[in-house]
């Protein structure tokens, strides 16, 4: 679980009226994937904003969903679409953001690109060595998400790994690969082990891991905008009707602005 506060020095606070504090303090909690760029957002935001304190919390997409649904916090983050259950509680979706999602491996990988069935043959177990694909003849080490990650639900459902048993979607992801509870944990567990496959943010990848080619296309921003790569995902902020406050709805109004697509373009995500 990844956490970022920015939140006020207590001296200060005890010279603020509780309910000002209420008023001007935004809490957001969901997905990791969309909290490393919401990090940078709040923190740039404050400090243009300095009366608004924003905590953010990457407690997992489903996690994000349900306590905007509860009213636990004032804005929810998922790195999925809402399930039909989900949308059911009628909430307001905002997209702040495109991202692909990378299927990578660690530099030392010779595999330089693979195909979606590949992938799925790779992450269900059906193929075990790397030499099947094309690598060396070591075994394959596959690393996935916890369950309840946005980055997870929509890989599973983008590369088909899910199967219906009695009308309930289980993951057809290997029972013996390797959990990383969070897209840092899953990117270091990649960077170093040298047979390991994994999938993250396109937006967070760095010299440590190689994104493979799906189907021929390179995990690039470029390719993500023209419909080309085929892992993409949208970044969703949510909010209950009606119960939205005025910070947390100027702070929307100020991501989707072009001031705060910027940043989300800088940072390495396709701006909405």
């Amino acid at each position: 679980m990844k956490k970022s506060l920015i939140t006020l020095s207590l001296a200060a606070s005890i010279l603020l009226p509780a309910t000002a504090f209420a008023n001007d303090h935004i809490s957001i909690s969901g997905s990791t994937s969309v909290t490393e760029i919401m990090e940078v957002l709040a923190e740039t935001y404050h400090q243009t904003h300095p009366d608004v304190f924003i905590d953010v919390n990457g407690t997992g997409s489903s996690a994000g969903i349900k306590s905007a649904i509860e009213g636990v916090s004032d804005l929810g983050m998922a790195s999925r679409n809402l399930s039909t259950k989900e949308k059911q509680a009628n909430l307001i979706e905002n997209v702040i953001a495109r991202d692909g999602i990378a299927v990578v491996v660690n530099p030392a990988n010779p595999i330089q690109s693979l195909s979606k069935a590949q992938i799925a043959s790779l992450f269900t177990g059906d193929i075990t060595q790397w030499s099947a694909v094309g690598g060396d003849s070591q075994p394959v080490v596959v690393v996935t998400r916890e369950n309840g990650s946005g980055t997870r639900g929509a890989f599973e459902e983008l590369i088909e790994l899910t199967t219906k048993i009695n009308g309930i979607k289980v993951s057809s992801i290997s029972q013996h690969a390797q959990v990383a509870s969070g897209n840092g944990i899953e990117k270091t567990v990649v960077a170093n082990n040298k047979e390991a496959i994994g999938f993250v943010s396109l937006g967070s990848i760095d010299s440590s891991l190689k994104a493979i080619n799906v189907d021929g296309h390179q995990a690039s921003v470029e390719n993500v905008m023209n419909n080309s790569y085929p892992l993409s995902r949208p970044f969703i902020v949510m909010s209950r009707p009606g119960k939205i406050k005025a910070a947390a709805k100027d702070f929307i109004k100020w991501i989707d602005s072009p001031e705060g697509q910027k940043i989300i373009k800088a940072k390495g995500y396709i701006p909405a």
